[in-house]
């Protein structure tokens, strides 16, 4: 298959939510972006860059709120432009994008096992977990807990329009853990029941503020309010760094049919449907980000940032940031 055609396959998955979740979106990009270097025809660096330049930019238009996407190809790019003002030699800047890209795909990968980990150490025996949506790092962190002899349970919102919840809760029976598989409004109603609240994060703000599935800020209010310990995990990819230079992490709003379909739309005249995908949690009702780095407040979350993109100019941050969503 050639590179354009694959590029153009991934991004309308990912843009149907074929595939999902924000780790698992950039690792896919990031691999597009290897694969278009693998195949790329270029015979100068000018015309590989311009090829992987094209191929990001199709990619940055599917799901404009997952940070992980942008700061994976910001990874791969960044090291390409970087080793194309030391040296003219076209195959070591091919060898620069592949081995980029296999560094992110693998780190990310490796992200996820590390909070597990550290964030088993927060989980106590016997208790109550509530999580949402489908967070592959959440899901590493119960895991890691049940594998430590804990005896937990979890109690799992369905996460409608997609329901990814249910994506959660076989994950979690598969492993052997008890599930309560509840409905997205009853989760103030089941709080009192819980011990902490551990979810995943699609993007983390300089000043904290977590971006995730639609209804998390109101799990984090009905955990503040009953004193519930509302812990977020979240990989270092998933920071985002446009919002140390002011931009706003976009909030994206999917297909009115994910709710209502064409035919009730037509016959329900007089209403209107609004689908947005995600909402921000303030960093108040945040007690903890677990990282692979290790736990940190929310309010440390620009100490991140600093570290990790500080070095990058800002017009290329804002170049790899994820811009809004269009018809390809």
């Amino acid at each position: 298959m050639k590179s354009n055609v694959y590029v153009a396959n991934l991004a309308r998955k990912i843009k149907t939510m074929k595939v999902r979740g924000a780790g698992e979106i950039a690792r896919r990009a990031v691999e597009a972006l290897k694969i278009t270097a693998q195949y790329s025809k270029a015979s100068n660096i000018k015309d590989l860059i311009l090829e992987l330049e094209t191929a990001a930019q199709i990619l940055l238009r599917t799901r404009p709120t997952a940070v992980s996407l942008p700061n994976g190809i910001r990874y791969v790019m960044h090291r390409v432009r970087d080793a194309a003002t030391r040296t003219s030699d076209l195959t070591a800047i091919r060898e620069t994008a592949i081995q980029s890209a296999n560094e992110f795909i693998e780190n990310s990968k490796t992200a996820v096992e590390k909070i597990g980990r550290i964030g088993s150490k927060r989980i106590v025996d016997g208790e109550v977990i509530m999580t949402h949506c489908n967070s592959s790092s959440a899901i590493a962190i119960i895991k890691s807990s049940k594998m430590e002899g804990k005896r937990i349970s979890v109690i799992a919102t369905e996460s409608r329009p997609f329901w990814q919840g249910k994506l959660t809760a076989r994950a979690l029976d598969r492993l052997g853990i008890p599930v309560m598989y509840i409905v997205d409004s009853a989760m103030r109603f089941f709080m009192n029941e819980v011990d902490k609240v551990v979810v995943g994060a699609d993007a983390v703000a300089a000043n904290g503020a977590v971006i995730n599935k639609i209804g998390t800020s109101l799990m984090a209010l009905a955990a503040h309010e009953s004193r519930t310990q509302f812990l977020v995990a979240a990989e270092t990819y998933k920071f985002s760094p446009e919002t140390m230079i002011g931009e706003l992490v976009e909030i994206e709003e999917r297909d009115p049919t994910e709710v209502l379909s064409r035919t009730e739309q037509r016959r329900l005249k007089m209403i209107r449907v609004r689908n947005p995908s995600f909402d921000v949690t303030p960093p108040e009702y945040v007690d903890a980000i677990i990282t692979e780095r290790g736990v940190i407040p929310p309010q440390a979350a620009i100490l991140i940032l600093q570290e990790l993109f500080g070095k990058i100019p800002p017009e290329e941050l804002i170049e790899y940031h994820a811009v809004p969503t269009v018809e390809e």
